[in-house]
């Protein structure tokens, strides 16, 4: 009797399998970059104007040229065109969609990279608030320049308040200090005598 076949185990890697066609690989920032020009490009007037050009041609010539000359003709109801064109839709539709799902992706990013910079913003603001605050309750406890002025002129009147009245202390004192510049001045007019003896 045949032993049954075991089956390979979680911890055994499984044998490749040889495909029958190769795995095709295209690059998808390349491709992506395709659909986007393509869709870009279908969304445009002059898309517009080349494929409405190209169906009045179409069924222009196979409506009035000779029927020797006719490819596709109107007896068919123009199958050819009618397959070109859902060809060009079922190959356009894809294309349109994945150039959207990159713009979605690029939207994304964007999104986070505004919400990012909307957080460090709001973080500067807030750190900026919280100085200007701290900055205000300093500012409370400095001299304004009205205080200092107010203060200077109250000085300024009790400076000149005592000098227009002395007191008898200070009138006393006067005396003396006349006596002392009287006699400097008197020191200082005495006669320079030289070394001979003789005055000048």
């Amino acid at each position: 009797m045949a032993e049954p076949r075991k089956l390979p185990g979680l911890d055994t890697p499984l044998e490749q399998r040889s495909r029958l066609l190769p795995r095709l690989s295209p690059d998808p920032d390349a491709f992506g970059r395709f659909a986007e020009s393509f869709a870009r490009y279908m969304g445009t007037p002059r898309f517009l104007l080349y494929m409405t050009l190209f169906c009045v041609v179409w069924l222009g010539w196979n409506t009035f040229a000779p029927e020797s000359m006719q490819f596709d003709p109107r007896s068919l109801n123009y199958t050819l065109l009618t397959l070109l064109l859902s060809l060009q839709a079922s190959y356009a539709a894809p294309l349109i969609l994945l150039a959207q799902n990159r713009q979605d992706d690029r939207d994304r990013v964007q999104i986070e990279q505004d919400r990012s910079r909307n957080e460090r913003s709001l973080a500067d603001t807030e750190y900026l608030t919280r100085e200007l605050a701290s900055l205000r309750l300093a500012l409370r406890e400095v001299a304004t320049r009205d205080f200092v002025r107010g203060e200077l002129r109250s000085l300024l009147e009790d400076l000149s308040s005592e000098q227009e009245e002395p007191d008898p202390e200070e009138r006393s004192e006067a005396k003396p200090r006349r006596d002392r510049r009287q006699r400097s001045l008197r020191t200082q007019q005495l006669p320079r005598v030289r070394e001979s003896g003789v005055a000048e």
